[in-house]
């Protein structure tokens, strides 16, 4: 039997989410037509008032709903050092861990050129101008240990050591092939601990 067009939609753009598939797109599909109009309109104006209201911070392109974000704009943090990570779930993960007192970058993509992904396609240029306008001490590189973000990781070293700064890569007690928004807060304190040079 085929799907009636209002749901078949509904499927294809939940489908179209990463990590849901079509079992788990069709569950949540017909559990959204279950549910009351109103719980149907919050979620709706919470997916909208989303979009609208999250813009990057300005300083280190996190997700924020102001001009600057909350780890920036604390007094606390020092902006000597600066992690830099792929995604802000990344960065949501490094907080997590307890272990980092520094500010971060994120560069919102890792070097993949497979997939047409260069150095301009990702924030480097913007980490390389925020070099030149703060002193820093140490860029930490928290990439994901797969092969786009250590090819990513090598890159950033290569480019940021001429500059006098101590570039360190977080320690692999991370699995190989894993994701840092995956990982457990001791695994990723202790990696932080265990940084090398690079």
């Amino acid at each position: 039997m085929r799907m009636i067009k209002p749901m078949a939609d509904l499927y294809e753009q939940l489908r179209r989410l990463p990590g849901i598939g079509s079992k788990t797109a069709m569950r949540l599909a017909y559990h959204i037509i279950d549910r009351p109009e109103s719980e149907v309109r919050q979620l709706a104006g919470a997916l909208l008032a989303a979009k609208q209201q999250i813009k990057l911070c300005s300083v280190c392109y996190n997700l924020s709903d102001s001009e600057i974000c909350e780890i920036c704009g604390r007094r606390d943090r020092d902006s000597s050092i600066i992690c830099v990570v792929e995604q802000p779930q990344d960065l949501m993960a490094m907080e997590r861990s307890h272990g980092y007192k520094g500010v971060y970058h994120v560069l919102h993509g890792v070097l993949s050129p497979l997939d047409g992904i260069g150095p301009d396609n990702i924030r480097i240029k913007e980490l390389l101008l925020r070099l030149q306008q703060t002193q820093v001490k140490e860029i930490i590189i928290a990439t994901n240990s797969d092969i786009e973000g250590e090819a990513t990781a090598v890159y950033l070293a290569q480019l940021l050591k001429p500059l006098g700064v101590t570039v360190s890569r977080i320690a692999h007690g991370l699995p190989v092939g894993g994701d840092l928004e995956y990982a457990d807060e001791m695994t990723l304190a202790r990696a932080l601990e265990n940084r090398r040079n690079m």
